[in-house]
């Protein structure tokens, strides 16, 4: 008897069903809006792209990550970025930070000139008071703070971790916890002083406190996993702030905040079937990527911020469970083959660089959430390497702490450095020092992040 001819690799097997996508585009009922013809436009962009990759191949051919290409754009950016980015002035240790991982996932080091330069200019971007602002002489803020201290721990040298100024820091953040006043004390987090308080405060706080402080950290959240689980809609997701619409960004910030917080006394638990059902309902069927939002178009940002929020929700309903959870240790609760062929062949710039959707322009935030939402989707729950590498293991990107978005190895690292420095001394919350704009002595930038025009 004839042997039967062996199974074709999974990305092959998931790409013939790109032929019945069409049954999964938007129906609009005939009644078209904006919205629905923008959702149509995107739609057709992304099949064109599926298509062509059909047309161009054998029937069985491949994605494949242009790793290179990727390495290469994001070297470029470390040393020079051009007057387009002039606009982020107030974001540099985010550049930093977006560059950093997403070098780390695509396995390109930094050699130790390049690693040194990056310490001393996040150096420069600290505030006398602790924190780190967007760039040198901004203030204090934690958003660029969590940036930076991930920046630091992705290069994870003695340099790096001597950078952070463990007590002023601690100071920062008390005060950005909101109790100025006992009656306003909810646990929740301003972004800086006299800032926006939403769960982006509270999650950069709670990352940036467990791997500087990762013993000590929990009596400045009291409260605070409380306030997260209020932030959970109707719908299931999670909004900015109590009474707010679920959002994809937001849901992670405040999964990943409960993650850290899991087993604080007074914490409201979050309503897992909830937030595992409208998650699970981001992943669009024609597509296959994730939307923020319901009845948002798709973006390849959401790659991680919702497929790490599921990766958290498997893992905290095993925990709940006690590991008997259905949950397989093999897949996550998402379609990863489908997210890995959205990401290979929609957000790929063959320059170099990935994007949110195909029209779009490539940037470096967009490139390290698309491979972190890549490496989320290519190592699921076990340690082993059976996962579905959509493109064989040529595509294989390192895997990333789904709390952090720093690789793991990383995470414990850092943590067992910062571990074995005393305690930074407690002190009242209510006389940490407020944050305010301190000039800095210009000393050039070596970083190569100088505002051009």
């Amino acid at each position: 008897m004839e042997e039967a001819p062996p199974p074709p690799p999974p990305s092959s097997r998931r790409l013939g069903k790109r032929r019945r996508a069409e049954e999964e585009r938007l129906d609009d009922d005939g009644v078209e809006t904006p919205t629905s013809a923008e959702q149509r436009r995107v739609e057709e962009s992304v099949l064109a792209a599926y298509h062509k990759h059909t047309a161009l191949g054998d029937g069985n051919s491949s994605p494949r990550l242009l790793r290179e290409r990727h390495a290469d754009y994001l070297m470029r950016g470390l040393r020079r970025l051009g007057a387009g980015y002039s606009g982020l002035d107030a974001s540099r240790p985010w550049l930093a930070y977006w560059i950093l991982h997403g070098l780390e996932l695509l396995g390109r080091p930094v050699d130790d000139t390049v690693a040194s330069d990056v310490c001393r200019f996040l150096a420069r971007c600290q505030s006398p008071r602790g924190g780190f602002g967007g760039g040198p002489g901004q203030i204090a803020h934690l958003a660029p703070t969590y940036a930076a201290v991930a920046a630091l721990c992705t290069l994870g040298t003695a340099e790096a971790y001597a950078v952070v100024d463990r007590p002023r820091l601690l100071d920062f953040l008390r005060s950005t916890r909101q109790r100025r006043r006992p009656e306003e004390d909810d646990g929740s987090f301003a972004m800086h002083a006299g800032g926006e308080t939403d769960v982006r405060g509270v999650y950069c706080a709670a990352a940036v406190a467990s791997l500087v402080f990762p013993s000590s950290f929990d009596g400045l959240f009291e409260g605070t996993a409380a306030w997260v689980g209020r932030c959970q809609s109707w719908e299931g997701g999670l909004g900015g702030a109590p009474g707010l619409e679920a959002h994809g960004g937001y849901s992670y910030c405040g999964a990943a905040t409960a993650t850290l917080l899991a087993g604080q006394a007074g914490a409201a638990p979050l309503d897992l079937g909830a937030l595992l059902r409208w998650a699970v309902g981001r992943q669009t069927r024609c597509e296959g990527s994730f939307q923020g939002r319901c009845n948002k178009l798709v973006d390849g940002c959401y790659s991680f911020w919702q497929g790490a929020l599921l990766a958290m929700i498997h893992d905290a309903l095993r925990a709940v469970s006690g590991g008997g959870s259905n949950s397989s240790r093999q897949r996550w609760l998402f379609d990863q083959q489908a997210l890995q062929e959205y990401i290979l062949l929609c957000c790929q710039d063959p320059a170099g660089g990935l994007l949110d959707k195909p029209g779009k322009e490539r940037d470096f935030y967009h490139t390290c959430y698309c491979l972190s939402g890549l490496s989320v989707a290519q190592h699921s729950g076990s340690t082993d390497q059976t996962e579905p590498v959509v493109g064989g293991e040529e595509n294989r990107l390192a895997r990333t702490h789904p709390v952090y978005n720093i690789s793991p190895q990383k995470v414990a690292r850092a943590r067992q450095h910062f571990e074995r420095l005393p305690v930074v001394p407690a002190s009242d919350p209510r006389q940490a020092p407020e944050c305010t704009l301190t000039a800095a002595e210009d000393v050039g930038d070596p970083f190569g992040f100088a505002g051009q025009s």
